[in-house]
């Protein structure tokens, strides 16, 4: 495990990083690679990096790039499917692919599969209705570069083979559907957020502080910021002088956020969700699955709530997950407060978090539906994918929380958003990451709008070194077929992603 790396007490820097997670790791490789002069200080209020969110039991660990989760292309009215998320969606996480594969290319990261591995993504259905809207799902992502080679089937001989621990005594009769990709992954976040603060932590100018807690942020008359934080060891306090400031904390960053007195931060609120998962216990049953199988979400549910049968690849092991449940927690990180929901309630939000409480009855009824679920109930669930499913092979653990955006809303009061989104100040000197899913799959692009919110003045200075680590940098590969394919190539290559 990463715990502090320095003493170093140094009380003014051109960056200060808060969280030890994926995104401020994301952020902090990609300004040592553009302006390695910098002085970068990072602050993790726990004892190691990448333990809220980036941890691999706290994330499903899906690459997401759309292949299987159903959520990304909604129906319409007229029958037909959109896809234009699920093409930003990919086009974002071959992003990341090139970021991870300029890292490797770099010796940054010595070895991928430390991270990521192949798993087949696949969407699974039943029923009618359900079977019409993939197969037109099918039909309109298979036709795009982006989504080359995905397959299609509802023969149950050839289910069986792509699957066989779902398709084990399955009911005869059932009107069943799939799609499969072999382009899918399985991503240890909390491995590659380990990799990334090692780099940072053995570069000059660049220290890593856990056990350090960020209580205010305040903007001084010279426009620096003035960083109040507490090293819980020693219980002592400091104040770091910062240029810029990267709010990544997760579900921490809103209350953190507020705290900056930025204009854009009024009106936003958080609405936090926790999961939990079913976990296999039986290694026999764990080695008949080899997919990360996603479904159809329930009326109601929130986006992270699509229930999948999960392969997971988690320091070597290879792990079966189910779920997620959906449940309500006020705590905003799962080693959060209690009161960090109430805490986050201001006069400039309450309108639009009080306008939200009134306007989702479907996701609150969702949510309580899911926090009375007995374990019976649970595994009842499960056996729509995994028909023999016993209780005593699975165990219920707790992943991470999510907290969803709120905002102000002209014609509704406000709005729940879900997605991710970064709020920045007028003059660029701080920035927040709030919101969830696709979140850390996305960490690259998500961190490429951080530096042309933050820094416009730096890119013409910094636009060769970033298409040097992006190819695809200011390009549509939605639009490019052939660098489209030619990068998926190269960095299917480069990560090692061959079955």
């Amino acid at each position: 495990m990463m715990s502090s790396t320095t003493t170093d007490t140094s009380s003014s820097v051109d960056v200060v990083l808060i969280g030890g997670g994926v995104m401020s790791a994301t952020l902090g490789a990609f300004l040592r690679q553009l302006q390695p002069d910098w002085s970068i200080s990072i602050f993790e209020r726990l004892d190691n990096v990448a333990e809220e969110s980036s941890d691999a039991w706290n994330n499903a660990g899906t690459g997401h790039s759309a292949l299987c989760e159903l959520n990304y292309t909604p129906q319409q009215a007229d029958g037909s499917v959109d896809i234009s998320k699920a093409v930003a969606v990919n086009e974002s996480f071959q992003i990341s692919r090139q970021f991870w594969a300029y890292l490797v290319e770099q010796g940054i990261i010595a070895t991928p599969r430390d991270f990521i591995t192949p798993v087949p993504h696949m969407s699974f259905v039943w029923g009618d209705a359900n079977v019409s809207f993939l197969k037109k799902r099918y039909e309109a992502l298979s036709a795009h570069p982006l989504f080359e080679g995905m397959e299609y089937s509802e023969d149950p001989a050839q289910m069986a083979q792509w699957m066989p621990l779902a398709m084990k005594n399955r009911p005869a009769g059932q009107k069943l559907a799939v799609t499969r990709s072999l382009n899918g992954t399985d991503v240890n976040f909390g491995a590659l957020t380990r990799l990334l603060f090692g780099y940072l932590a053995s570069t000059p100018a660049c220290t890593l502080h856990t056990k350090h807690e960020v209580q205010d942020i305040k903007q001084g008359k010279d426009g620096r910021w003035r960083v109040q934080v507490q090293d819980l060891r020693l219980n002592t306090q400091r104040t770091v002088s910062a240029k810029f400031v990267f709010i990544g904390g997760g579900g921490g960053a809103l209350p953190l956020l507020q705290k900056t007195g930025i204009p854009e931060s009024r009106g936003v609120g958080g609405f936090p969700v926790s999961g939990q998962f079913l976990r296999c216990k039986n290694p026999d049953i764990i080695a008949q699955h080899h997919a990360k199988v996603y479904g159809k979400a329930s009326v109601g549910a929130p986006p992270m709530s699509v229930p999948h049968l999960d392969t997971r690849m988690i320091n070597g092991q290879r792990a079966l997950l189910f779920g997620p449940y959906a449940g309500f927690s006020t705590r905003f990180l799962k080693n959060g407060s209690l009161l960090d929901l109430p805490r986050s309630i201001k006069s400039n939000n309450i309108g639009a978090i009080l306008a939200v409480a009134k306007d989702n009855w479907p996701l609150t009824k969702y949510l309580i539906q899911q926090v009375l679920q007995s374990n019976s109930e649970r595994i009842n669930a499960l056996r729509d994918f995994v028909p023999e499913a016993r209780s005593e092979d699975w165990e219920l653990v707790t992943a991470g929380q999510r907290v969803q955006i709120i905002k102000k809303d002209a014609r509704k009061g406000g709005v729940l958003q879900f997605g991710t989104e970064v709020i920045a100040s007028q003059d660029g000197s701080v920035a927040a990451l709030l919101g969830a899913s696709p979140g850390a799959s996305t960490a690259a692009p998500i961190m490429l709008t951080v530096l042309k919110k933050c820094f416009a003045d730096k890119l013409p200075e910094w636009d060769a070194k970033l298409k040097e680590i992006i190819p695809s940098f200011g390009q549509n590969l939605a639009d490019n077929p052939e660098l489209c394919t030619q990068l998926r190539d190269k960095t299917t290559t480069v990560l090692n992603l061959k079955e």
